[in-house]
């Protein structure tokens, strides 16, 4: 067996790669710069606009709740697919939820729920992190949460975070591949325990706000020597702004006010339940009247593989109290119309009932509620078969249900923001505005 070592002809670079080496070489760029340059060159830049939406309150049910024990009950079917419960009328023709959720079917007529979910992750990782994203999760990338998207198109409003997480923040929840300065403000404690106090908007002990305001005048002038000295001061502009907007936050009364539920009258609490979920879900509504723009609120574990009966009801009260108070509240304040109410879990539960009494893992179906912020009102769009095991009309999937917020908030999610390494990525990859969801 013989082997040629003679080596192949070399091609000579053409006049166009000399006079593009050329180019990049007098400007001082690497051939890295240049292509990094010529990524954002080609990059879907849309301008985000605020649209009827201003704010969004996404309300996180981990676990995955179970859509039969919910928003699509399934009266007619068999015992072992219909579930425990009974159903709750609602005020629209034809229309009812799960008896777990009385107060709600109230006020169906100012939501939209949508029951024609088709998932793919049965996973609660994976299903969590495309609900947040819009994404499957991938080893190579990690993408931004929708609360880090909104931060990074419209930053803060009225000196507020932009992007608070109640009463902390989801692993899911994070920035991905945008800067730490877009992440959640975590408030680091729960406003329905006792002694609820925000960190980080208070002062340390010894430090009124003329001593407050003397350190922030001479940390300015530390940082104007410093970037005049610094070849680059671009990582000390993002560091600036960092703190600028903390110094904002701690110094500003409305952004103090804003967090404190305890301004709230006892009639209006008393709207939101008794259950955690009533003080976490009136906080929400307190920032957004306030200015924060995303607002994540967790509530409830609702993996109930085992004794859903009992489950349920220890669980779904608080819910129907607190978001039953919620939509309401925001409509009376006349705030629902510019505020997206999201219920999200992570995906539905078997059609059937298993040998511990409860429902499994099952994403080829399942139902979210949306209200507010231009969604129209009374709407169950689509529908699953009669034990609820798989869409019948009009599947939606996760992506364009998050596709259709960004919308009404003014964002187009074909926009790409840039990724390490210069690679441009559209904010919701494939998804679709659903029109009809929309009022």
């Amino acid at each position: 067996m013989s082997t040629n070592l003679t080596a192949a002809p070399t091609r000579a670079p053409g006049r166009r790669e000399f006079l593009r080496v050329g180019v990049v070489g007098s400007l001082g760029l690497t051939l890295g710069d240049f292509f990094a340059l010529k990524a954002r060159a080609d990059q879907k830049n849309y301008a985000s606009k605020e649209g009827a939406a201003k704010s969004v309150i996404q309300i996180v049910l981990p676990g995955g709740m179970a859509h039969q024990e919910s928003w699509d009950p399934k009266p007619d079917a068999p015992l072992e697919y219909r579930g425990p419960f009974n159903v709750a009328k609602t005020k629209l023709p034809g229309v009812v939820l799960s008896e777990n959720f009385r107060s709600v079917a109230q006020v169906a007529d100012k939501m939209t729920i949508v029951r024609s979910i088709a998932g793919k992750e049965a996973d609660h990782g994976r299903a969590s992190y495309t609900m947040f994203t819009g994404y499957r999760k991938s080893p190579a990338l990690e993408h931004p949460a929708m609360g880090a998207v909104v931060s990074h198109e419209f930053g803060p409003r009225r000196d507020l975070p932009p992007y608070v997480a109640v009463p902390s923040a989801s692993e899911y929840g994070g920035t991905g591949y945008l800067g730490s300065q877009f992440g959640p403000f975590g408030i680091g404690s729960d406003p329905a325990r006792s002694g609820y106090k925000v960190r980080d908007l208070t002062l340390p002990p010894g430090v009124d706000d003329r001593r407050f305001g003397t350190r922030q005048q001479i940390r300015g002038v530390v940082d104007d020597h410093f970037r005049a000295q610094a070849k680059s001061a671009e990582a000390l502009g993002a560091m600036d702004e960092f703190y600028a907007r903390a110094y904002a936050l701690i110094s500003s009364s409305a952004a103090r006010e804003a967090f404190d539920i305890e301004k709230e009258s006892a009639a209006t609490r008393a709207k939101y339940g008794t259950s955690d979920a009533g003080p976490r879900f009136l906080l929400a509504r307190r920032l957004v009247e306030a200015g924060v723009r995303f607002v994540t609120v967790s509530y409830g574990g609702w993996d109930m593989h085992a004794g859903i009966e009992s489950a349920m009801k220890r669980q779904a009260p608080g819910l129907d109290a607190a978001l039953a108070g919620l939509i309401r509240d925001l409509d009376d304040r006349g705030l629902l119309a510019s505020t997206v109410v999201l219920v999200t879990s992570e995906f539905g539960r078997t059609p059937k009932i298993n040998a511990s009494a409860g429902r499994d893992h099952f994403p080829r179906v399942f139902s979210l509620a949306v209200a507010g912020g231009g969604f129209k009102k009374g709407l169950v769009y689509g529908s699953s078969n009669s034990t609820a095991s798989e869409p019948e009309e009009d599947p939606v999937r996760v992506e364009d249900v998050l596709t259709t917020v960004y919308h009404q908030l003014g964002i187009n999610a074909d926009k790409e923001l840039m990724a390490p390494g210069a690679r441009p990525i559209e904010i919701i990859d494939d998804g679709n505005v659903v029109k009809d969801l929309i009022g």
